[in-house]
């Protein structure tokens, strides 16, 4: 069915009622001119608008939060309110008398108190009777032409969906090709290191490693799982391991490694150990090395670096947070993730949040991807992510990794290769305070 209301039209009436948006449930021109088909279709449904339209040119209506019946009796509604359209301008008349805002009579359509009634009768005629319950004139609400040419009815549903995108994102297959591109030419500003480290922290089930193996099926054209991922209490990682990706499948390595590591967990002596992570951070970790919850890392260790140069550190920490969690973190476990924020500011190392698994936090987004920035629900996920571990909104990127697909989607591809230039730029920055220390160095030698 095709709506009459323009989209400027339905944007006017929400801007009325919050953040919602219209469903249209009956049109007259479809499904008749009767009470039966309106209340077949309406009835137990709500909160509804209803809307006239006449040969005219007036569109008008009303707006009820309760559901329409058939018992015949007024209703209580003290937000019910009728309107009119004069040009693009709303012209609002609320309720003046709300026991008997409205009333469900079977033979009629929608029946706003004794004041105005669409499909009066079961027929395509408007009664109009001014100062019952509503205040307004004839003139103004209808131009006095009673007869209908159709007549509407939406059902108000709440909805996340901001009025524009809070970002601005291509999703066309060039932009991903532009991306990919991106990526492959990267050369990181200091000699000695080849390819950027990225360090993957989070709680265990967050998509650490789906999101390694998602990057990984991106740039081989297809969906793949080298890292082990799946659903479970205690991490799947066991081991420090570093992930290069390469570009297809006999093409050269990327310039970006990413470095997976255990699971945090909100137990002491459980997951991920704090001392380890500084281990990790200043390139003493081999990869492969077996994590042990209840011994960090020793310099006695078969494979320990003692004399880690650049390129064995990390350049960037990411922390991979679930985006169905952010709200019921453990309180221990937010504490773990802020002493390891304090531990990176220290040592100077940029840091982002990826969220995950948008599409199972909003339906908005699981019907389309697209939608993640148009998404008022995600968007305060991710302020709430930003707070709890006092980065800047700017920081915060959010993912959909694959995890049930068969074959890539574009879109997913979009968002996860935004995230990984992200991690370049931020890794690049640290890259460049490096040389400008090292410069200043040499000069006052």
């Amino acid at each position: 069915m095709n709506s009459m209301l323009t989209n400027s039209q339905q944007k006017t009436i929400c801007s009325q009622l919050g953040r919602v948006k219209l469903q249209l449930l009956y049109k007259a021109s479809i499904h008749g001119f009767t009470g039966a088909a309106f209340h077949q279709r309406c009835d137990n449904r709500g909160p509804t608008v209803s809307v006239g339209y006449n040969a005219s040119g007036y569109v008008f209506g009303g707006y009820t939060k309760q559901p329409f019946s058939q018992s015949g009796q007024y209703v209580h509604d003290d937000q019910a309110f009728l309107f009119t359209f004069s040009g693009v301008k709303l012209l609002k008349y609320p309720v003046t008398g709300p026991a008997n805002a409205v009333r469900m009579i079977p033979g009629s359509g929608p029946h706003f108190g004794d004041a105005l009634v669409l499909d009066y009768g079961g027929q395509a005629v408007v009664y109009s009777s001014p100062g019952n319950y509503y205040n307004f004139t004839a003139a103004e609400m209808h131009g006095n032409d009673l007869n209908l040419t159709e007549c509407e009815v939406y059902e108000v549903k709440e909805t996340t969906e901001l009025e524009r995108p809070w970002r601005t994102i291509t999703w066309e297959s060039e932009k991903k090709m532009e991306l990919m591109e991106t990526v492959k030419t990267y050369k990181p500003t200091v000699s000695s290191v080849s390819q950027v480290r990225v360090l993957l922290i989070g709680p265990v089930g967050a998509g650490k490693s789906s999101f390694f193996n998602s990057i990984n099926s991106v740039f081989r054209g297809h969906v793949t799982s080298q890292a082990i991922a799946g659903s479970s209490t205690t991490s799947l990682t066991t081991k420090f391991r570093t992930y290069s990706v390469k570009a297809e499948r006999d093409g050269k390595r990327l310039p970006i490694i990413l470095c997976d590591t255990m699971g945090l967990e909100e137990s002491t002596g459980a997951g991920l150990d704090i001392d380890d992570i500084n281990s990790i951070l200043k390139g003493h970790l081999p990869d492969c090395y077996q994590f042990n919850p209840s011994a960090p890392l020793q310099s006695e260790t078969s494979g320990y670096c003692k004399s880690p140069g650049l390129k064995d550190k990390i350049h960037c920490v990411v922390y991979v947070t679930d985006a169905c969690k952010v709200s019921i973190m453990p309180t221990k476990l937010e504490e773990k993730l802020n002493a390891i924020r304090r531990k990176v500011n220290l040592m100077g190392i940029p840091q982002l949040v990826l969220v995950t698994k948008v599409d199972e936090a909003c339906p908005m987004v699981t019907e389309d991807v697209r939608n993640i920035y148009k998404s008022g629900y995600i968007k305060e996920i991710m302020q709430e992510v930003s707070a709890r571990l006092g980065v800047p909104l700017s920081c915060v990127v959010p993912v959909k990794n694959y995890s049930e697909e068969l074959d890539l989607d574009l879109n997913c591809d979009i968002l996860l290769l935004s995230a990984i230039i992200q991690m370049l730029r931020f890794a690049e920055n640290y890259l460049d305070d490096i040389s400008d220390q090292f410069s200043n160095i040499e000069v006052k030698e």
